[in-house]
């Protein structure tokens, strides 16, 4: 088999964005006729009742804590400090401290495209999708001995079809599901697809990416449809090119199974950062050319509008005379029937899910309602309303909202109308209720400030109650109507492929000769194709808002009617939505007490205990269990026989890196042995150096495997006595190092941060009890006081 090219993924990716910005500059064109059409004729759509924040997150932070991470450099696992910040990437640093000094981070995830895992077998059922079939022997062997040896038995996993995976681990069930929440809040904003205050540049690029998936016989809705555009672009190109990787280097990786799992995975994430960086500079210059028009463009469809949509509608008409009676009878034969099986799927799930957001408004009613029975006044008052005010953004509190739509389940519709999963509309609908939780929780805000402005704290109880009616009512309103628009939606998303790709056979070939009906100054705004499809989508549209219609009758489903219409109903208080966001930590001490700041514009708390020594944010420290080193048992034993422990190199560790280029990749592929001298007669003769070579090796697990390059490799490792110095870095690390565990040394805590006890709901386990395996200051002082020393400062000396 010969060697693939020299530069596949640029060759690839040149060649796929190329096709998509020639398409991509058709959509701009059409997208900004239609965005220009609608400021001109104007749009109706139903009025919200509730009030939108503008910015809810500024000045935030998510969430700040600590847990374990697996290096892959060394493969060991070490404390990290995690700062989630408001755009909800994943930063990790090596301490608090290196947060708070404001250096940057270890390393930061962008989390667009990841599934957040928590536990070993899912993360092997997925990762064999993307393994070479030449690796796939190793779905029988990783059960019972997976490649990654977990710390803990509560693992956290973020896995990308192509990009680098990230192992992470905490010491007891109740934080890992509490991370895991905190993990899945950064996917689901990161896969929350493009804004839509874009106007041209979303619906064109959106357009541009389906029509491009269409040419290659893809008509169904697509995952990896996450993230920032060049990311997206980035998932297309891959999605061609990493079949044919695995194809070509898959079977010439070398070694163990283990090592050709993790070699192949380092080239997949090199691949895809190649990709990326290439798709990050050509999208953005084909966007800038793109926008150097629309000046030009604006102003010819300002002048010719009319005539535009005159020759469109008369396209329109031919079209719809050759389409609609292939589409009535498709529609007919095989959409209608499961209209309402697909219906019935989406709503009962996501009813539920917005069932338990207007639960969850209510509990924390009720909370501020005994707070004004108690006598909390304005200072209790103002904690719980600033807490309050980030309810929609707290992963752990609305977990159980997006839970019940994670139920949601179409089995059996994804094969007839190729729909790849449900977790497209999955995560739309969570990124809804997020959305009526913050207007919820904003529209009562200023409707209570309002309130207390007039009244004082004259029936406190009594005031709120009055607010929380009137939001829950408003609540009411808008969830069924934002219900009713994503079930509209969602069911367009799901025929619509279908019809085109039935359709479309028959119907495109057709469509060329329409072109000469359209007058060749309005050709860049009038596309025949798009307007096939507007007519396919008009065909279906009728059936699908009389589904949605009779669906809202039934009252399972807490939909109002659309006869009932609240437009308007309150103007009084959409004049509130103009003014500034209430500060409620003006009226207490805010979280945390005191109003610090910081620790207050955290979304998401911990529980944190004063006076806690920080002997372990030097990232030193390991969870005490029985973790296995993944090294050879052989170098292990040398390793013993050599010094006793094992030694840490006292440089600074790079982050793991994946080959940059070709002859590192084909480094992993034909790697080199390296053999040492059996005598030290040999040692004494013999010097560093690579000699070519020919015959074959055994390895450890019986294969037999060509060696073409041996390199002899010659060491001069001097025994160190015990009693030689250290310094107490050193040894405190090498007492908690990981080879040097026992099995019965109970597990270290976290490193943590002081602080004090928040009700949040977030808190660290491992930090509930002082005296169940929390280090304790040693103290030895004379004349019968208690010094204090820091476990760093203690000298050893091993015997």
């Amino acid at each position: 088999m010969s060697m693939p090219p020299p530069h596949p993924p640029a060759a690839r990716t040149r060649d796929v964005m190329k096709e998509f910005s020639d398409v991509y500059e058709q959509q701009y064109a059409v997208a900004l006729f239609n965005s220009v059409r609608f400021e001109i004729e104007g749009g109706g759509g139903t009025q919200s009742q509730l009030l939108h924040r503008k910015d809810p997150l500024a000045g935030r932070l998510i969430f700040s804590g600590s847990l374990f991470q697996y290096l892959e450099e060394n493969r060991k696992w070490r404390n990290r400090f995690v700062s989630v910040p408001n755009s909800y990437t994943i930063n990790l640093y090596e301490s608090k401290t290196a947060h708070e000094r404001g250096l940057h981070p270890k390393v930061t995830i962008n989390c667009a495209g990841y599934k957040a895992l928590t536990s070993m077998e899912e993360y092997i059922e997925l990762i064999n999708t993307s393994l070479p079939d030449s690796l796939s022997c190793i779905k029988a062997k990783m059960g019972s001995n997976p490649f990654i040896k977990c710390a803990t038995q509560f693992p956290l996993i973020l896995w990308h079809p192509y990009a680098r995976h990230h192992y992470f681990c905490v010491m007891t069930e109740k934080e890992q599901k509490k991370w895991h929440a905190v993990l899945q809040d950064c996917v689901r904003h990161s896969n929350n697809g493009l804004s839509e205050d874009c106007t041209v540049q979303t619906p064109a690029f959106t357009d541009a990416v389906r029509r491009h998936r269409q040419a290659e016989g893809h008509y169904g809705t697509w995952d990896m449809m996450c993230g920032a555009p060049p990311q997206i672009l980035a998932n297309l190109v891959m999605e061609t090119l990493h079949p044919d990787l695995r194809n070509v280097i898959g079977p010439r990786l070398k070694g163990k199974m283990q090592q050709r799992q993790r070699n192949w995975m380092l080239i997949s994430d090199a691949v895809y950062r190649q990709v990326l960086s290439q798709t990050t500079a050509r999208y953005d210059a084909l966007a800038e050319a793109c926008e150097a028009q629309r000046a030009s463009l604006d102003a010819r469809l300002r002048t010719d509008m009319d005539q535009i949509i005159t020759s469109k509608e008369h396209v329109s008409g031919k079209i719809r005379a050759l389409v609609l009676p292939k589409a009535e009878q498709l529609l007919r034969n095989n959409v209608q029937p499961y209209i309402s099986s697909i219906l019935e799927a989406l709503m009962e799930p996501t009813s539920r899910g917005f069932s338990e957001v207007r639960e969850v408004f209510f509990r924390e009613m009720v909370e501020i309602s005994k707070n004004s029975l108690n006598g909390g006044g304005k200072d209790k008052l103002g904690d719980l309303m600033e807490r309050l005010s980030m309810l929609a953004f707290h992963p752990v509190k609305m977990q159980s909202c997006y839970e019940k739509v994670e139920q949601l389940n179409l089995e059996g519709l994804q094969q007839r109308f190729d729909v790849s999963s449900p977790s497209v509309f999955i995560s739309r609908a969570q990124i809804l209720m997020r959305e009526q939780m913050d207007n919820s929780v904003y529209t009562f805000e200023q409707l209570l400030h309002q309130s207390l402005e007039a009244q004082g704290e004259n029936d406190m109880c009594k005031t709120i109650q009055r607010c929380q009616d009137r939001v829950l009512k408003k609540y009411d309103y808008d969830s069924s109507t934002v219900r009713k628009k994503f079930f509209r939606e969602a069911l367009l998303q799901i025929i619509i492929p279908y019809m085109l790709q039935q359709l479309s056979p028959s119907c495109s070939p057709e469509l060329p000769r329409f072109k000469e009906l359209i007058f060749e100054d309005f050709s860049r705004f009038l596309l025949v194709e798009n307007i096939f499809e507007e007519v396919v989508l008009q065909s279906v549209t009728k059936d699908i808002m009389m589904a949605v219609k009779e669906a809202a009758v039934q009252r399972r489903h807490n939909l109002y009617r659309d006869s009932i219409v609240l437009t308007n109903s309150d103007p009084n208080l959409h004049l509130l939505g103009e003014t500034p966001p209430v500060d409620w930590g003006s009226l207490g001490g805010g979280i945390e007490g005191g109003g610090s700041g910081r620790r207050r514009r955290q979304v998401v708390s911990m529980i944190q205990l004063d006076g806690l020594p920080l002997a372990y944010e030097s990232c030193l420290e390991v969870p005490g269990v029985d973790l296995i080193p993944e090294e050879d048992a052989e170098v292990s034993e040398e390793k013993r026989e050599d010094g006793g422990e094992d030694r840490e190199d006292p440089e600074p560790l790079e982050s793991p890196k994946s080959p940059d280029s070709v002859n590192e990749i084909r480094g992993l592929i034909n790697p080199i042995v390296e053999v040492e001298p059996e005598s030290e007669e040999e040692e004494s003769d013999t010097t560093n150096g690579t000699e070519p070579t020919a015959g074959f090796i055994i390895l450890e697990d019986g294969l037999q495997e060509q060696v073409t390059h041996v390199t002899t490799k010659v060491e001069d490792i001097p025994r160190k006595s015990p009693q030689d110095k250290m310094s107490p870095q050193t040894m405190l690390q090498q007492l908690v190092g990981t080879e040097s565990d026992s099995e019965s040394s109970p597990p270290p805590p976290l490193a943590t941060d002081s602080g004090r006890h928040d009700d949040s709901g977030f808190q660290s386990p491992t930090n509930e009890k002082l005296e169940e395996g929390v280090a304790q200051p040693i103290t030895n002082g004379l004349g019968g006081e208690d010094k204090i020393i820091d476990p760093v400062e203690v000298e050893v000396i091993l015997a």
